[in-house]
């Protein structure tokens, strides 16, 4: 493992606002470059009431703004929600502002239910022209060519490293064929993980961005001083995640002691198998959850994400995970 980030989502816990969800985002992006986190990335979503993350571009600016050597980027941007050209000109005019610290992981879902998808795009193509719509982005962030009529400005000869993000094979086998890094959104998608990083690795063809695969995994971390203490923080984020799984999607919910009487069984099974790629608990036993992982699946670069309602316990969670991966990171550089 070479680098360990952060994956945020800026949830709106219940009984506040959008701004203050965004205000924690700074707020834990500070914590985490000053922890030794590598990346800070934030996801495209829309028409939820629990994530400020929508306009993506802008929070991404609002973040690097406030920090100073943290690479910020999207994990990601939903592609056929907009046309290349127009990303190129957000991400270039972000790197143009803020120099070898922008990334763009790119996704092809809607990120949202088939409504909002339709607000968004307005005509929804029948073709999947996600491979496509890839090239001519990576295109704008080229140098310039003598004849090229359409061109990113800012954007072009910026280079902003371009990831290709998934959780199925799809993007294992596109990310392997273009050449680009690749980043496997197992902390909520967990069943194609392996697969999906064997696919990667062994078809990846090397390009100008990459000579050799380079694969990251997501993982949730909840972490506290106690193995108690974490699950009862945890329990904000399990019944969030089941209740947008029951249609019924609202702001990051207060901890809950026992979560039964809400959640039916069955859907607690999902939630806990979709939720599975994840640490829970005090640092002795986030460490060896997450060296668990590391050590299974062999990731180049390990990404934690994790919903807590008090912000403070959420920075909390993540020094705590940032202080295991840094030593797991120590151990396997001496192995």
């Amino acid at each position: 493992m070479k680098h360990f980030s952060l994956l945020d989502l800026s949830p709106v816990p219940e009984g506040k606002t959008a701004a203050d969800a965004l205000t924690n985002t700074v707020d834990l992006a500070r914590a985490a470059e000053k922890a030794g986190y590598h990346r800070y990335w934030l996801a495209e979503h829309h028409n939820m009431p629990g994530i400020a993350s929508a306009a993506t571009a802008v929070v991404i600016g609002h973040v690097a703004a406030a920090t100073s050597t943290l690479r910020v980027g999207a994990g990601g941007i939903m592609l056929p929600n907009h046309a290349p050209l127009v990303v190129a000109e957000q991400f270039g005019t972000l790197a143009t502002l803020y120099p070898g610290r922008i990334d763009l992981g790119l996704g092809r879902a809607p990120g949202t239910d088939m409504a909002t998808a339709r607000a968004l795009r307005r005509h929804m193509a029948p073709e999947d022209g996600f491979p496509q719509d890839v090239a001519e982005l990576i295109g704008y962030f080229g140098e310039t060519q003598d004849g090229t009529s359409v061109r990113a400005i800012p954007g072009e000869g910026t280079h902003v490293p371009v990831w290709i993000l998934g959780s199925s094979l799809y993007g294992a086998q596109l990310a392997a064929y273009l050449g680009l890094p690749y980043a496997f959104a197992s902390h909520f998608a967990p069943d194609m993980l392996e697969e999906a990083l064997a696919i990667y690795r062994s078809s990846f063809k090397p390009s100008e961005t990459l000579s050799e695969p380079y694969a990251m995994m997501a993982a949730g971390v909840c972490a506290a001083e106690t193995d108690e203490e974490a699950v009862y923080l945890r329990s904000s984020q399990i019944l969030a995640f089941a209740r947008l799984r029951t249609g019924r999607p609202g702001k990051l919910p207060l901890p809950r002691d026992d979560l039964s009487a809400e959640i039916p069984a069955p859907v607690m099974a999902q939630v806990n198998h979709a939720l599975s790629c994840s640490a829970t608990g005090s640092p002795a036993t986030i460490r060896d959850r997450l060296q668990g992982l590391i050590e299974k699946h062999r990731p180049d670069e390990l990404m934690v994400t994790g919903m807590i309602h008090d912000p403070a316990a959420r920075i909390r969670s993540f020094e705590i995970a940032s202080e295991a991966l840094t030593d797991l990171r120590s151990v396997s550089k001496v192995a």
